[in-house]
């Protein structure tokens, strides 16, 4: 079977944004990544039922925001794009239910909740700005890095810079009304966050602490309460590690994480009700800073992309037991910061 992967990055240096290849799950091999848009900065992108493709992007002038391009065509057909100044966002996701995308600006500490038109444009509904700072270095200001919904269609956001996780209640035109705050430990600095399929427990990672929570959720009220905390680097690795990306399989039995720095992918088992997690492997990247990786749609591939490297890894997936194996490496992705399966 042929399934098409998505990279989407940095174009800083030879990027050149966006690029497509073809992972062929018989052969366990990935196709050489071809450009496909030349999107500057596309550090994040999401693709919604219609065939839309949304990717943070920035202009010729420096102004920075989200992009709309039609895919149902040979070639990908821009609409529109919805730009500000400042630095451009760090992630988007597509709301299919209410027809909104979600942007987290980093740099602003900034929610942007965006209207999706008729034609699979965007418009500006609305923004919602964070204030306050972590004891940190990198905690200087808000900086809003995750923007996605919760099984109950509540928009939860994490803040690295503040050590926040805000639940927020959407309303049908794009409106936010806070819901809950969950605050971590100083300095933990939360980056993503997964849901356990049963809805009522979630995976905060943190990007400055290297860690990763396990929060009960309380669909009554948006509330996250901390169960407990894991390890996603070896204790005795001294030198600096920002972990990344997190993932969790269909099935709720295993959560992976990135760690760059450490360049390594953490694999841990769940337990059945979801609120304990053991460390099964700890397996290389293969490169340097590997800052996202996704599972393929039969969860029986995992890429991982190395920005610093330019290269991506594949590794064959263990349904039964987790593990990842290395089939491939060294796929030629330059900049790339982003996988997404389409």
């Amino acid at each position: 079977m042929q399934e098409k992967v998505f990279f989407g990055g940095y174009t800083r240096r030879e990027g050149q944004g966006i690029y497509t290849a073809w992972l062929d799950t018989e052969k366990e091999e990935v196709s050489a990544p071809q450009s496909y848009i030349n999107v500057p900065q596309a550090t994040y992108l999401a693709i919604s039922k219609r065939n839309i493709l949304y990717t943070v992007s920035k202009n010729a002038a420096g102004d920075g925001g989200v992009s709309a391009y039609d895919l149902t065509g040979e070639q990908p057909t821009f609409i529109n794009d919805v730009m500000a100044v400042g630095a451009p966002p760090a992630y988007v996701a597509i709301d299919e239910a209410r027809q909104l995308v979600y942007g987290a600006n980093y740099h602003k500490g900034q929610v942007l909740v965006y209207r999706i038109l008729a034609n699979g444009g965007l418009e500006l509904a609305s923004t919602t700005t964070h204030v306050g700072s972590g004891p940190r270095p990198e905690q200087d200001s808000a900086h809003v890095h995750f923007t996605d919904l919760t099984p109950d269609q509540r928009l939860a956001v994490c803040d690295l810079g503040i050590d926040e996780l805000v639940t927020y209640d959407v309303s049908a035109n794009g409106s936010l009304t806070k819901a809950a705050t969950y605050r971590t430990e100083a300095g933990y600095g939360p980056r993503h966050l997964v849901f356990n399929p049963n809805g009522q427990v979630a995976y905060l990672l943190g990007e400055l602490s290297s860690k990763v929570q396990v929060l009960r959720y309380d669909k009554a009220t948006g509330a996250f309460e901390l169960e407990t905390t894991y390890d996603l680097i070896p204790a005795d690795y001294t030198e600096h590690n920002g972990s990344a990306a997190i993932r969790i399989s269909h099935d709720g039995r295993f959560l992976y994480a990135s760690n760059r720095g450490h360049n390594s992918i953490a694999v841990f088992t769940v337990s059945a009700d979801g609120l304990a997690l053991q460390l099964i492997q700890r397996i290389s990247s293969e490169g340097d800073f590997p800052r996202d990786f996704n599972l393929d749609p039969t969860e029986k591939f995992v890429i991982c992309a190395n920005q610093n490297t330019d290269n991506s890894t594949l590794y064959r997936r263990n349904p039964e037991t987790g593990f990842l194996t290395k089939v491939q490496q060294d796929i030629v992705t330059p900049e790339s910061v982003c996988v997404v399966f389409h």
